[in-house]
């Protein structure tokens, strides 16, 4: 799996599918949650309040993924994950770290062969950026990765700002 680091903006991203640090209501926020909301358009949150209205009532909890279509975006999909809260006590980088892991497999899933990420966690959440980078690159260089995700030919982060950047290019 080849992975890649830019500094930019998730909503452009061609890949098959982006990932959404989303809030657990899945109905859109603020950040990379709200900015993909907003560009995505209506159909992603039609298809949010269909998730919220059958199979996940009570929202998505932290460490979890799904996927929906991408509405407007250059994406095909869009895998929404919820990251854990450090300011609301949420410290288990475990659950930071299956955000990456439910995330790819999510993609492995619905078939999407590239996959663009997010800095999971890093900004209103409040994790440390390298911290973020050292829990993603666990999950990307684990033994089983290769076996566990095959159809994921590339993983690109698309980092918001240069101090994040930064922090991902130390730990990459």
């Amino acid at each position: 799996m080849d992975i890649t680091l830019r500094t930019g903006d998730i909503t452009t991203s061609t890949a098959d599918a982006i990932v959404n640090a989303a809030n657990s209501s899945l109905l859109g926020g603020g950040g990379v949650d709200g900015a993909i909301h907003r560009a995505a358009g209506p159909e992603l949150l039609a298809e949010c309040q269909e998730l919220r209205a059958t199979t996940h009532p009570d929202g998505l909890p932290p460490g979890r993924a799904i996927a929906t279509g991408a509405g407007a975006l250059p994406a095909r999909w869009v895998i929404h994950t919820v990251g854990p809260n450090r300011h609301a006590g949420q410290t288990d980088v475990a659950v930071l770290e299956s955000c990456f892991a439910t995330a790819l497999d999510e993609a492995e899933r619905i078939g999407a062969r590239t996959l663009a990420f997010p800095a999971i966690g890093a900004g209103v959440y409040g994790w440390d950026a390298a911290e973020v980078a050292r829990a993603a690159l666990r999950v990307l260089t684990d033994a089983g990765a290769a076996e566990r995700w095959p159809g994921v030919g590339s993983v690109e982060f698309v980092l918001f700002g240069d101090a994040v950047a930064d922090a991902f290019a130390a730990v990459f």
